[in-house]
Formats: C-alpha cells, structure tokens, sequence
C-alpha cells in the first residue's frame, strides 16, 4: 500500500515507540479545538450506483428545492461559493453584517446546535464584538439564556436585530441573536470568529424550542426552501494555519458546481440534532463486525462544528486496533491515538500511504440499502505543526465520545453535505475540493445490501433533551404532590399521627439534574 516501516527518514514522536518506528522525543498536543461542539473531511472517488438507485435530483427538482439560482432574485447560489473562511482545528465562519449601523463579525458555522450567538463585552480571544447600544434596530427581549457545549459555554441575553449576508441572500432578516456577556473556554486564543450560527433543529434551542432558529427566520422571510448544504475545503491542510481555507454555505438550495457525480441520500432519524443512522465500519476494508446499535450510541450526528469524527467508546477502541493491525507501522504510542501526542515524519515523505481507508456505511432512503462514505488518510492523519525544517508533525483525527458518533470536519471535508429539511434527509456527494496533492480523497459508493443488518440500528430509548425536561416537569410534579400530603399530614392533629420509635428511620432524597450535551 506504499513506504514499508523501513523507509528512510520516517519519523515518529511517539513515547515508547520502539524498533525502526522508535521515538526521538515526546511533543505534547495542545491543539485549539474549535469552541462549539467537535470535526474534519475530503474529496472523493466516485462510483455510480446500479440503475434505479441513484440518489441524483435534476436541476428544478420536484418539492420546491432550488437547484439552480436565480441571478437577479434572493437566490443566487454563485454568490454564496466560497462565503467561508477557516480550517478544521477552529472552525469554519461566515462574514455577516448585524445591526443598524452594520457591525461586521465572522460568525462560526454549527449544525450542531441551534442558537445564534454573538460575543457582546470584549473578550481576551475575540478581535470584534456586537455592540447593541450602538445599533438603532436592536430590541432586547431581556431572556437569560445559557448554552453549554462538549467545550465551552457562554450566558447571554436574547434579543432580535437586523442581520445581512455580504456573500449570502440578499436583503436584510430580523433573527433572533443572544449577545454573549460570560463565556468559559468558548472563545479559545487563535480564532477568527466572534460568534456562533446553530443551525440544527429548533427542539435544540436555548432558553427553549419556542425561540425560532436563524434558519427558519431565514424559509420565513425570506420564502427560500428549507434546505442548505455546506462545503469546507480543508482537507490535507494544516488544522490550525492561517484560517484562508475556503469553503461554501449555500443558503436554500444545492449548488451543481460544488460537488461531482450523485447525491447520496440518507433520513433524518430525528429532528434535533441531524441524527443519522449508521450501519457499520470498515477499516482498510474489513468489516469491525460490531453491533449496529453499538455505532449509534446514543446517536450519530452529522456536526459543522466538531473538528473531529468522534466515535463512542468501544467503536473507537476497535477502530484503533484495526488501523494499527492494518497500516505499514507496527508499533504506535497510545498518546497518539488518544490526542495526547504528534506523530512526526521527514517533510519530504508522507505518512499517508501507511494507513488504511476508513469506511462509514449510512442507510439509504431505501431501508433495504445502503451506501458508503470513505475518507482517506489524507483526511484523518492531519497536519497540524511544522519543526524546524525537516520536520511535519500530525495529530490523529478521530477521538472517542461518551455519548454519540459524530460526523464532523475530519469527515466533512471530504464532501459536499445538504441539510434538506423539507424531505428530511442528509445527502453526500463528492467534494472537488478534497483533493491532496490533485487526488481525491474521499469516496462514495453503493447501493449495498442491508440484508446482513439489523432493520433498525437506533436503540427506541435513548432519551433526547426534549424527553429530558418532560420527564423532569413530571418528576417535579409528583415531588409537589408529595410535599403537599407531607404538609397535609404535618397538619393533622398529634393524636392521628403515628408516634416514632428511636427504631423508625426516615431517608428522604431526590435529585434533579439536566446535563446539555452534544
């Protein structure tokens, strides 16, 4: 599959690494992980599926998706190519306008929350903020409103102003936007933007569902279908460089020149986050041969603003194990693997040919089918540090996750990604941009049989946010209808009560906890 172990000038900074692979010195991993939620992606190789199931949709489809633009109304797609700026390390942002007069700030693309959020007091880690008292149009709703990410937080105040795209629809919208006035760990040292735009589902919205989402506000007023699609060209560039990479948010509709071959389609399981339904993993082509369920655990996501693809536990440990059973290079510190260490090699060779391709198999719009993204190591073995001038060190780009698999930049990357809301689905299609060095590094291929998989990967309980805060009002509810028989019985007279021996014992406990997660 390319260099064997041996090849000269191969270079691991890896503690412990023993043999030809043996380590010269330790770097620790401090990388700025982008502050919302975890993510990476590349181009593509792509193979057309049989006849009868391509998941291709012809430019002025049915169901009022717009396929192609309209140069002289709200709709002009070219003008939104290349509307992004950053890389995976941090995040790719959006130049937008807020306020009256205009207040220019890039704010971070996210699909996987729903706030839109801009920092509002001077920050330490953030070049520009929103002023609303310099702003004629701004109305504060005078809501507290705190939201908590995997990394960072932040507590503001909701209030709603005018907002403009330069490289987005045309026209002025009234949105919803909270001014960050208290963040922890949000804004990091290094990043270029000075908010945050959610755009997944509104069941995610903070203080609660009732406040509407900056792209719904966006199909309201400005009548453009409910769908977008997302582009990020980073893939085999430095994590963390200058913030110049492109990419394009296209708002309303697809944009042919952005992707090749089909759109492979997959539904929505549920609409909060962009749950997905993920089948299975193959590692240099060999199946993990885990459970399905064990792939969503407790969802699988697809999320803009997690830099990683995150994997629960025990998938990610099985994926460790078969990429290092698989790839050219024998032996590999754990510190590698877990985010705590480089990997470093000659800048005149490249790691990549060492390892395999990685594989995630999504269910189709057909249950009975499946297709297949696949990114190359190009993708997931990322550059993110130069020493001196010989040395290229990179960071693994996969972690491990407590509660869900992520689709996030490591993967997004490869691909051109649409959000069609209207029919509930996620679709994929090749990335012109995902190419290292004038290859492609990602693919898609299908249609596959699910005959070999269970009907449904998705556990029936996992429990959402939303099932979260019903059953907490109804667990306060029997607590209050408790405490109201306690007071009852305090008030009835002595004599109708019972009398307490030094053997009776009384342990009364409950708890409340609500934890945000992504």
């Amino acid at each position: 599959m390319g260099t064997p172990l041996a090849a000269p000038g191969l270079l691991l900074v890896l503690a412990g690494t023993a043999g030809l692979c043996r380590a010269l010195f330790s770097l620790p991993l401090r990388v700025s992980h982008p502050a919302a939620p975890a993510g990476s992606p590349p181009a593509p190789v792509v193979l057309r599926p049989a006849s009868g199931s391509r998941q291709q949709d012809a430019p002025g489809a049915a169901d009022g998706l717009a396929l192609a633009s309209d140069p002289g109304g709200t709709l002009n797609f070219l003008a939104m190519v290349e509307n992004l700026q950053g890389d995976s390390g941090r995040g790719y942002y959006l130049e937008m306008l807020i306020g009256t007069p205009p207040q220019a700030l890039n704010i971070l693309v996210d699909t996987g929350s729903s706030n839109f959020a801009v920092a509002g007091v001077p920050d330490p880690d953030v070049t520009s903020y929103f002023n609303p008292e310099l702003s004629s149009t701004y109305r504060s709703e005078g809501i507290e409103v705190t939201v908590k990410y995997s990394q960072g937080s932040w507590t503001g105040v909701l209030g709603t102003d005018v907002i403009t795209m330069p490289k987005g629809l045309y026209g002025s919208y009234t949105i919803n936007i909270a001014t960050i006035l208290e963040s922890e760990n949000f804004f990091l040292p290094g990043v270029k933007w000075h908010g945050i735009l959610g755009l997944a589902y509104d069941a995610l919205a903070k203080p609660s569902s009732s406040v509407e989402t900056f792209f719904d506000s966006l199909v309201r007023q400005a009548k453009i279908p409910n769908i977008f699609s997302l582009q990020m060209c980073g893939a085999g560039l430095p994590v963390s460089g200058s913030g110049t990479n492109g990419g394009s948010l296209v708002l309303g509709g697809i944009e042919p020149s952005l992707y090749t071959g089909d759109i492979w389609y997959t539904p929505i399981k549920e609409e909060w986050y962009y749950q997905v339904e993920i089948l299975k993993l193959e590692v240099g082509g060999q199946n993990l041969e885990l459970d399905c369920r064990e792939y969503n655990a407790d969802k699988a996501i697809v999320d803009s603003g997690t830099t990683l693809l995150r994997l629960p536990e025990k998938v990610f440990n099985a994926v460790v194990q078969a990429i290092a059973r698989t790839s050219l290079i024998q032996e590999f510190s754990s510190g590698f693997w877990t985010g705590s260490q480089l990997a470093c090699w000659d800048r005149t060779e490249k790691p990549w040919s060492l390892f395999p391709k990685l594989s995630i198999y999504l269910r189709d719009e057909n249950s009975s089918r499946s297709f297949r993204i696949s990114i190359l190591p190009q993708l997931y073995i990322q550059p993110i540090l130069v020493i001196g001038d010989n040395l290229q060190c990179y960071r693994f780009g996969i972690s491990s996750s407590t509660n869900a698999l992520v689709i996030g930049a490591t993967v997004m990357e490869g691909f051109y990604v649409i959000f069609d809301r209207a029919q509930r689905r996620v679709g994929f299609a090749v990335s012109p941009c995902a190419e290292v060095d004038g290859s492609p590094v990602s693919e898609i291929e299908g249609p596959f049989s699910t005959a070999d998989v269970a009907s449904n990967c998705v556990s029936s309980l996992s429990f959402h946010e939303p099932v979260l805060w019903i059953a907490s009002y109804a667990l306060m509810s029997l607590c209050g209808i408790i405490l109201l028989v306690l007071i009852v019985l305090l008030l009835i007279p002595p004599r109708c009560q019972h009398r307490y021996t030094d053997n009776d014992v009384v342990n009364d406990e409950s708890s409340l906890v609500r934890h945000r997660w992504k």
